[in-house]
């Protein structure tokens, strides 16, 4: 038999009943501080690189084959992120010989070792399941520029150049002429 969520003890748990019956009383404080002991006691110990939708990543997953354990590389683009805490997952989709194979990871899983972040996409939707009907060129995604990393060596470089005054206007005009076309690129 299946699971009734209507007895009065387990009706907390229904979101809409909550909207009902503001004055039933909600999930004690004890409650809500065991689930989240158990929420922290799961967790990834070592952060996770921060990366978006878009973003071409390479997972390393342990695989257990009988006694060995070995890593094993799963490169593609991230389609989805899952923010729920201790049960936060990601996909990521990739081409394999012509076929498409999307895998979804838990963030905290003691089976991911870790994850490189190849290229930065730039799209403006956070789950991008569009790419599954779209194939060669048509499902690339541009890559995005201005990430924090490249712009903090980037800053200094300016002030060098305005520090030696000999020639230094020409390279600047230069440098502008330059900046202008990567403008009218984009």
């Amino acid at each position: 038999m299946a699971a009734d969520l209507t007895t009065p003890a387990d009706l907390w748990q229904n979101p809409a009943f909550q909207r009902l019956f503001p004055g039933f009383p909600a999930m004690s404080a004890r409650a809500a501080s065991i689930l989240e002991s158990i929420n922290k006691s799961q967790r990834r110990q070592a952060p996770l690189p921060e990366f978006r939708p878009g973003d071409s990543i390479k997972v390393w997953a342990k695989i257990r084959e009988g006694e060995k354990t070995r890593l094993q590389a799963f490169e593609g683009v991230c389609i989805r992120r899952v923010s729920k805490g201790s049960r936060s997952t990601f996909t990521v989709r990739k081409i394999s010989y012509g076929v498409g194979v999307e895998r979804i990871f838990p963030d905290n899983s003691p089976n991911i070792d870790k994850i490189e972040v190849l290229a930065r996409g730039r799209v403006h939707q956070s789950r991008l399941y569009y790419l599954r009907d779209l194939s060669g060129k048509a499902a690339r995604i541009k890559e995005r520029e201005g990430t924090a990393e490249e712009a903090a060596p980037a800053a200094p470089a300016p002030a060098d150049a305005q520090a030696a005054p000999e020639g230094g206007a020409p390279a600047a005009d230069g440098d502008k002429k330059k900046a202008k076309k990567k403008d009218k690129k984009k």
